[in-house]
Parts: structure tokens; sequence; C-alpha cells
């Protein structure tokens, strides 16, 4: 029985009303979410139990408010989850009306309970085993499925991998258009703890392939080779979509304080009938660098035929033909092979990194006046 101090008047009823959902504080710090169904106020914990997302700034489905950082569901008078997650339940808390204010109670009715989950095994502590130098290529080139056609990129990241294979290194390949991902749906953009690892999409979507490149990067490569066309002076639409997925990588640097990407080495082969490969390159090194990855001395290998002579028959015909840029796959995969050597044997060690000075950190008060 709840009693008369246990009361948190949280505003005005002919206010309150005109809203479906919202988030209220009662007894001064705990959050609720407020519902407004079938002419009845009902009142939840606002903490959603996946990774607390604010459930009173979700929306209502029917009788189950959605969580707007991942969309949990919840009942909006019981707490309970969506059926078949009904052991996943948060705090109701009784709600009433009094000379046309709104009343919610400050000590919950039911408790929290939470369904066990399995960790996703890309959660698992990185650690790498013993063996040979590890490369993955990452190919970024659209291509029609069952329309096969030459790609320069392609052609200069299938060389790379094979001088890699050969200095005794265990290649693998993942062309970025055979999976099927869907794009990111900004969940950092809503809170900063909404970016999970792995993403929220490949916890919450079985069908969702990016996995393979996270398994890749984090858990299984030394070096990765990431080869890209120049598409309007910029990397590949597939590129873009792909790194905007990984940039829940780099925010477990900001948002945890864990590196998922120590030791790592990265090269790049960018090619394309226009211009534009230091636009193209500076963009791909800044975001590697984030990560936390390691560059050999000249870390890319470009080709470009120019804003004039945009003519790509000649284009692909010259990389075909070009024994100079073979040799310089050749060599890029030796110079990030080398490096990864020294790496894994501990000749260079890392020093920690300061939170000032990069993105995220809390920002800085100004002294008080005088």
């Amino acid at each position: 029985m709840t009693t008369e101090d246990e009361w948190t008047d949280v505003g005005a009823a002919d206010e309150l009303c005109r809203r479906p959902l919202q988030q209220v504080l009662v007894g001064g710090r705990t959050r609720v979410a407020l519902s407004w169904v079938g002419g009845r106020f009902a009142a939840v914990s606002g903490v959603c139990n996946h990774v607390g997302g604010p459930l009173g700034e979700g929306r209502l489905e029917g009788e189950y408010i959605v969580c707007p950082w991942h969309y949990w569901k919840f009942h909006h008078r019981t707490g309970a989850g969506e059926p078949g997650f009904e052991a996943d339940r948060v705090p109701a808390h009784e709600v009433k009306v009094e000379a046309g204010r709104v009343l919610v109670s400050t000590r919950p009715t039911t408790t929290r309970s939470k369904k066990p989950h399995a960790p996703h095994p890309l959660a698992r502590p990185v650690e790498r085993g013993d063996g040979p130098v590890r490369v993955l290529g990452l190919s970024t080139t659209a291509m029609t499925a069952g329309q096969p056609r030459y790609s320069t990129s392609d052609d200069l990241l299938d060389t790379a991998l094979a001088a890699a294979g050969a200095q005794g290194c265990e290649t693998r390949l993942v062309r970025v258009r055979d999976l099927q991902f869907r794009a990111c749906e900004g969940f950092y953009s809503k809170g900063a703890r909404a970016c999970t690892w792995p993403c929220s999409i490949t916890q919450m979507d079985p069908n969702d392939q990016l996995d393979q490149v996270y398994e890749g990067v984090v858990h299984w490569a030394d070096v990765i080779v990431v080869a890209t066309p120049i598409r309007w002076g910029a990397p590949s639409s597939l590129y873009a979509k792909m790194v905007e997925r990984m940039n829940c990588i780099q925010n477990q640097q900001t948002i945890a304080g864990r590196d998922l990407m120590k030791n790592k080495v990265v090269g790049l082969i960018v090619t394309g009938g226009q211009d534009n490969v230091q636009g193209v390159v500076g963009q791909m090194l800044t975001f590697f660098g984030e990560l936390g990855c390691q560059f050999p001395q000249h870390p890319f290998i470009a080709h470009s035929r120019g804003w004039t002579a945009e003519d790509m028959e000649n284009n692909q015909r010259a990389v075909q033909r070009s024994a100079s840029l073979k040799e310089g796959a050749q060599a890029l995969a030796g110079r990030c092979v080398a490096l990864s050597r020294l790496l894994l044997a501990g000749a260079f060690e890392g020093s920690p990194t300061s939170r000032g000075g990069r993105k995220a950190h809390r920002a800085e008060r100004p002294p008080p006046e005088s």
C-alpha cells in the first residue's frame, strides 16, 4: 500500500493526457514512462532492460511501449515484455488522479526482472591465438549479382592477397557486395550508450551479415587491406555503408574505454576513373586511425585517369596491363605484413591513449570568475 508521502505530483491531468507517452520524474530522481491509453493513465519504469534506453521518449504500439534505442517492447501498464519475452519486465508504478492532478507512486508495485540472454559470439574477449600473420581483404566495389565484371580495385586486391599468401600468411577475402546488411540506424545519435558492441542491428537481426566484417577485423585479422573505387570523388557507397556500421567499434573507446583493434595494420587500394585520390585516402586513413590501427610507410597505392581522361575502357586496360601496379600491390602487402610481424613480436610498445584532445571526452568547465 502506497503511503501519502510516496506520491509525486507530476502535473495537471488535462495537460498530460494530450500526449500518449512521455517521461516524468518521480521522487526527484526516478524516470517513469507515463502513458495515456483508453482514457486511463499508467506508469512503468522509464529505463529499458537492454542498455537503459529512455522508454518515456519512445512510442506506443498498441498497448506496448517501444524503446527508442533498440525497439524492445514493454506493456504500458504491467511492464511485462512483449509476448514471448514476458520475463523481461520493467517495474510498474501506481497512478491516480486527484483534484485534476496526476500522482505517481515513487515505490514500484512490481520488480524488474531480466530474461537471461546469452552474450553475442562477437562480444567474446579479443584474444589472438598462435599462427602466422592473418591478412583480410575487404572489397567494397558494388556489382550486380549474377553479372560479374572486371574491377580494377578488386584486381589489385587479389594481387595483394596472393602476395601475402606467398609470404606464408593466412588470407581471407570478404566482398562486401555479397553481404546482406542493414544501414546504420543512428542509435549513437539518440544517446552515446545506445551504440553497442556488437552493433545493435547485429544483435537484433540474425540475418544481418555484417558480422562477417566484425569477426574479420576485430577477432581474426592482423592486416586489413581495404580496396575501393572512387565514386564522385569519394569512396564507394558500400564502403560508406560498411564504415558507418563499423563506428560501433570506435565508439567502444569513448563509451566503455575498450580498444578492440590493437596491433592491427591497414593498407589501402584506391582506383577510379575520377581523381581525388588524396581526399579519398585521407578519409580512410582518418577512420581506421581512429579505430586504433597502424599504417606502414606508404600505406596506400592508387590509380586514377583523372577528370579529363575519364575513359573507363582505357582505365581498365591500363590496370589490367600494368606490371608496375601489380608490383605496387605486392609491395603494399609486403609492407603491411612486415609491420604486423613487428607488432606481433612486441617490437613496438604502444602507449595508453588519453581522452584529452579526442572525441567524446567530458567538456571542461571554464574556471569561475574571480
